[in-house]
C-alpha cells in the first residue's frame, strides 16, 4: 500500500458519483479533507477476514474482488470498481470484516475513519442518507446470496443421499439383468436335454405338484446360518451321490424356494429313474429366472418410488397456492428424501401420527423446507445412533407437529438467537445461518406459530398451524 498526495480533480471525480448526488460541494471537500489517499498494486489485499471495521473505504480507481473462504476453499463473492463505497457504513452494526478484498489491478481509494461518522451528520445529512442507501442495498444483496447457499447446500445434501439412495436398486437392477441375460442363453441347452428324456405328461404334473407346491408358499421360512449350512450340505451330498457335479447352484436355489431333501427325492420318484441331472438343473433355471425377474421388478418399484418422493417433496405438479394438504404426507417424503443421512448415523426415526389429523391450508413445496431445515438440524445435533421422533396431534384447533431429537441440546445464552440472520453454530461451509429463520418466516407466512424447548438429552421443534 502507498499514501498518495491527494491532488485538485478528486472534487469533481466524486461530484459525478451516485453516492454524493445531491451532496454540496462544501460536504464533498469536507469528505476529502478527513480521508487517506491509498494506493494498491494488484494481488494487494485493501482488507483481511476478521479485520477490525473501522473506516469507510471508497474507490476512485480500478476494481477489487470480495473472496470468502467456505470449508477449504475460496470463492469470489463478486467484483466492486469506481464509486463503490465498502467497509464500515454509518450506522452499521459490523464489528469485523468477513471476507477479504483484493486489488485485481492498481487500485486508488479514499479512507474515512469511523470516527467521523458523527460529525458527518451534522455537515450532509444527504451524504449519510445515501450511505445508509448503500447499508441497505449491501444487505439485500448479501441477504439473496446466502438465502441462495442456504438452498444449494440443502439442495446438495438431498442430491447426494437422492443419488446414493438410487445407486443401489439400479445396480441391483443392471446386476439382475446381466444374470438374467446370462440365465436365458442357458436355457436351449437345458431344455434340448429336457425334451430328449420324454417325460410323460403325468411325469410333468407330480414335477409340477412338487415345485410350485412348496414355491407358492409364501413367505419362504427363514433358517439359521447354521441351518442353512446343514440342509445345502445334505443336498450336495445327494447330488454328489447322484453323479452331479457343481451343484452349489442348485443346492443354493432350491433353499431359497424353500425345497428340501425329501422334495429331490421326490422328483427322483417322480420322473421313475430318468435322467435326474436334466431335470433339477432345468428345476434350477425356472426357479432363477423367477427369483431374476422378482428382482429386476423390485428394483423398479424402488426407484419408481423414489421417484415419487421427489415429486411429492417438490410438488412440481401442482400449483403453489393454498392448497389442502396432508401434513403426513410431506413429513414422509421428506424423510425419505433424508433417508441416507439418517440412516448413515443409525438414527432411529419413531413415527407417532395422530390419526385423526385434519387437512391444512398449506403452501407444500414451502412447507417441507421447513421439514428438511428442521430434520437436517436434528440430525447433526445427535450423536450416531440417536433417536428422532416426530410427533403429531390435534390441540385446540390446531395441528401440531413436535420433532423431537435427543442430541446435545441448545445453550440457553444462544437459545434466543438461533431464528437470528447469518446465526449458525456449524462450521464455515457446513451452514449458511439462514436455515432457521426461512424456516421461521415460512411458518409465519401460514399464520402458524413456532417455538422451541430443550435441554441436554431433548430439544423440541413444536410447529402449530391453526385450522
Amino acid at each position: 500500500m502507498q499514501i498518495l498526495e491527494k491532488h485538485q480533480d478528486l472534487l469533481p471525480t466524486l461530484a459525478k458519483f451516485e453516492l454524493f448526488e445531491g451532496v454540496a460541494p462544501a460536504a464533498i471537500q469536507w469528505f476529502i479533507d478527513h480521508t487517506e489517499y491509498r494506493r494498491f498494486e494488484e494481488g494487494e489485499y485493501l482488507f483481511r477476514p476478521n479485520e477490525e471495521a473501522k473506516q469507510l473505504v471508497l474507490i476512485t480507481k480500478g476494481e477489487y474482488v470480495l473472496r470468502m473462504q467456505q470449508g477449504n476453499e475460496f470463492r469470489d463473492i463478486g467484483q466492486w470498481g469506481v464509486g463503490n463505497a465498502t467497509g464500515l457504513l454509518p450506522f452499521s452494526r459490523m464489528k469485523k470484516t468477513t471476507a477479504a478484498g483484493i486489488a485485481l489491478e492498481t487500485l486508488e481509494l479514499l479512507a474515512l475513519p469511523g470516527t467521523c461518522f458523527t460529525e458527518m451528520v451534522t455537515v450532509s445529512y444527504e451524504l449519510v442518507q445515501n450511505l445508509v442507501a448503500v447499508m441497505s442495498s449491501r444487505i439485500k444483496t448479501f441477504t439473496e446470496q446466502r438465502l441462495q447457499d442456504d438452498k444449494l447446500m440443502s439442495l446438495g445434501k438431498l442430491s447426494a443421499g437422492l443419488a446414493h439412495e438410487l445407486n443401489n436398486p439400479a445396480s441391483a437392477l443392471v446386476r439382475s439383468a446381466d444374470e438374467l441375460y446370462h440365465k436365458i442363453h442357458q436355457s436351449p441347452e437345458r431344455f434340448k436335454s429336457v425334451i430328449t428324456m420324454r417325460v410323460t405328461p403325468e411325469e410333468t404334473d407330480e414335477l409340477n405338484a412338487i415345485l410350485f407346491g412348496k414355491t407358492s408358499q409364501s413367505p419362504v421360512k427363514e433358517l439359521s446360518l447354521m441351518q442353512r449350512e446343514e440342509c445345502k450340505d445334505e443336498i450336495l451330498d445327494w447330488l454328489d451321490d447322484e453323479g452331479i457335479p457343481n451343484g452349489d447352484d442348485i443346492a443354493e436355489t432350491f433353499l431359497d424356494f424353500g425345497l428340501r431333501l425329501e422334495d429331490l427325492e421326490n422328483m427322483k420318484a417322480a420322473v421313475k429313474g430318468k435322467d435326474i441331472e436334466a431335470i433339477l438343473w432345468w428345476v434350477e433355471s425356472t426357479l432363477s429366472l423367477e427369483r431374476l425377474v422378482k428382482e429386476i421388478r423390485e428394483s423398479a418399484d424402488r426407484i419408481g418410488r423414489l421417484v415419487l418422493s421427489v415429486k411429492t417433496y417438490t410438488h412440481m405438479d401442482q400449483s403453489q397456492d393454498l392448497q389442502a394438504s396432508d401434513l403426513h404426507e410431506g413429513l414422509r417424503s421428506t424423510l425419505t428424501m433424508l433417508k441416507h443421512q439418517i440412516k448413515e448415523k443409525n438414527i432411529q426415526v419413531i413415527k407417532e401420527f395422530a390419526e385423526d389429523m385434519p387437512l391444512v391450508k398449506l403452501y407444500p413445496g414451502e412447507i417441507n423446507q421447513v421439514w428438511t431445515n428442521l430434520i437436517d438440524n436434528a440430525v447433526d445435533a445427535m450423536p450416531p445412533g440417536g433417536t428422532l421422533k416426530i410427533h403429531t396431534h390435534v390441540k385446540n384447533h390446531k395441528a401440531i407437529v413436535d420433532i423431537i431429537d435427543n442430541g446435545y441440546g441448545i445453550p440457553e445464552d444462544i437459545r434466543t438467537k438461533i431464528f437470528d440472520p447469518f446465526f449458525t453454530t456449524k462450521g464455515v461451509g457446513k451452514g449458511t445461518g439462514m436455515g432457521l429463520e426461512i424456516t421461521r418466516r415460512i411458518v409465519l407466512k401460514h399464520h402458524a406459530d413456532i417455538q422451541v424447548k430443550s435441554q441436554p438429552g431433548e430439544t423440541i421443534f413444536t410447529v402449530c398451524f391453526p385450522l
